[in-house]
């Protein structure tokens, strides 16, 4: 995939830190998980536990991978280079070579969901019909806003035997098996147990993952304890308990580490790094192939349809001010992904601090400092992958208004942002609204690229909020799709991207370190280039 382009002193102090977690990739025979931690994570609640977590990509790592498992997994286990796709409840997935538009997934035999029954192609099809049959009488709304976004490709899928399953896309899709990376499979025999009631489920959920719900407190905590008859002894968990806390105040957080209350926390504040190292707390980070930026809206009416203020709105911020206010726990964004990513391409617009340069396109485009250009975003106060939401929009906001560019802020939950995001610019619950900020991962071709720019993706199709529409695009688009060759998929993501970074679609700020804190308490953590995260790597 692609890395963070960090200074050789970053990358020494990051290797550094991740050596000293110790070994990592140990397998513990059954049994054998001793000990108990308390991670302290960013949210103000706990991600859906009924099978598809909502709060984002970072909800996977908490209530998705835990106590789920996909048919089409991501390799987790290594922290040094970026992972890749390995089967997890399917062994194996191919598309017909008569009909490209046929995929067949075989499944793994001898699975067992939590309540003791068996995994096989119906409870595959249940769980399809659970997120995209509005008519099933077991579809779940909150699930289905989560993943039917992230299943675009998906025309129909039936039973083809009782271990295999045929998923039909509405056209050829090379990528779709990355998109299976966000189908979680639950239990249906448990769903008829708790009298059909996905409420009830949440508190008792069964699936096939590495760990079992012990406990809920909404808001508050999740207790989680092995699954001793776990399908993978790879992913055994270490822990004998493993719970997570919810604080979504970042120095509450740090306070909790420091006070013993919890024993890692996730994207610790960065004036608390200082402290954190002083009490002997080891702070880790890897390269994330994650973005935090703005959408722009092009639709009639919109200001952002001027290329002039688009490329003005990228110029005035200062990149280097936004990393040093995260305490160095992230990289300048010179577009949706990182320049040594092999999608990056060679953009002729070079996203940088150029203020004069901003100042001067804002004026040709009829606003200045006297006489600004008024607009609102949409913009999330916190939560997981935003890392200091208000803090970076406030300096954004201000490096903006000396340029002209007066930007208002409605800042809305976590959850609420998200579904803004996944209406697009258009939807009647945004009049005013221009633009908006949402950080997330650029994993795969279809997550950095393709749901972003393709005019099919417009929302609420995808993730296209900006209504973006460029024939050359969606031309590329289709010819990525089409193509079974990794290196001539490489070629045309990265022309996609030459072209979005020069037509200055988005304003691209900064990526996540995804950053940690950990007592010597925590004797092992495998922190993937992801923002996925696998669990059972701690001990």
């Amino acid at each position: 995939m692609h890395h963070a382009s960090l200074s050789r002193r970053q990358l020494l102090a990051g290797a550094s830190a991740l050596a000293a977690l110790g070994p990592t990739g140990a397998v513990l025979a059954e049994g054998t998980a001793s000990g108990s931690l308390t991670y302290g994570i960013s949210l103000f609640d706990l991600p859906l536990t009924t099978g598809q977590p909502d709060r984002g990509a970072g909800g996977y790592q908490f209530t998705g991978l835990t106590l789920y498992d996909p048919l089409v997994a991501w390799e987790l286990d290594v922290a040094d280079r970026p992972g890749k796709l390995v089967p997890g409840l399917a062994t194996s997935w191919e598309s017909d070579a008569a009909d490209r538009r046929n995929w067949v997934f075989r499944l793994r035999e001898g699975v067992k969901f939590h309540d003791g029954s068996g995994f096989d192609a119906d409870a595959v099809i249940w769980n399809f019909d659970k997120v995209l049959d509005a008519k099933a009488p077991h579809y779940d709304q909150r699930q289905a806003s989560q993943v039917r976004p992230r299943l675009p490709s998906v025309a129909s899928y039936k039973k083809l035997d009782a271990m295999t399953v045929l998923v039909t896309t509405k056209a050829v899709d090379a990528l779709f098996p990355y998109q299976m990376l966000w189908f979680l499979i639950s239990s249906p025999a448990q769903y008829e147990a708790v009298g059909r009631d996905w409420t009830k489920f949440a508190f008792q959920p069964s699936g096939t993952g590495p760990y079992r719900l012990a406990a809920l407190v909404p808001r508050v905590r999740l207790d989680l304890v092995p699954n001793a008859t776990y399908w993978n002894p790879k992913r055994m968990p270490r822990l004998s308990k493993l719970t997570l806390a919810c604080i979504p105040e970042d120095l509450a957080r740090a306070n909790a580490l420091l006070s013993g209350n919890a024993d890692l926390i996730e994207l610790p504040a960065p004036d608390a790094v200082p402290r954190l190292k002083a009490a002997g707390m080891r702070v880790t980070g890897n390269d994330t192939p994650h973005v935090w930026n703005y959408h722009l809206s092009m639709l009639e009416g919109s200001p952002w349809r001027d290329l002039r203020l688009r490329k003005a709105a990228n110029l005035a911020i200062d990149r280097d001010g936004v990393v040093a206010l995260l305490g160095g726990l992230a990289t300048p964004a010179a577009g949706q992904v990182q320049p040594s990513s092999p999608w990056f391409g060679k953009p002729g617009f070079k996203i940088g601090y150029d203020i004069d340069a901003a100042r001067k396109l804002v004026k040709e485009a009829g606003y200045s400092v006297q006489n600004p250009l008024r607009t609102t975003f949409v913009i999330p106060t916190g939560g997981s992958g935003q890392m200091l939401s208000l803090p970076i929009n406030e300096f954004v906001q201000q490096s903006w208004a000396e340029v002209g560019i007066a930007v208002e802020f409605r800042a809305v939950e976590l959850e609420v942002a998200y579904t803004a995001w996944r209406q697009g610019a258009a939807d009647p619950s945004l009049k005013g609204v221009t633009g908006g900020n949402i950080a997330y991962v650029t994993s795969d071709p279809l997550y950095a690229i393709l749901r972003f720019y393709d005019s099919k993706q417009v929302a609420p199709t995808g993730v296209n909020w900006s209504h973006y529409r460029n024939p050359e695009v969606d031309k590329l688009c289709d010819a990525v799709r089409a193509s079974f060759d990794p290196a001539e998929q490489d070629r045309m993501l990265a022309r996609i991207h030459e072209i979005v970074v020069d037509d200055a679609v988005q304003v691209w700020v900064v990526h996540d370190t995804n950053p940690h804190a950990l007592s010597a308490k925590v004797k092992g953590y495998t922190q993937a280039q992801h923002w996925f995260q696998d669990l059972t790597t701690l001990g």
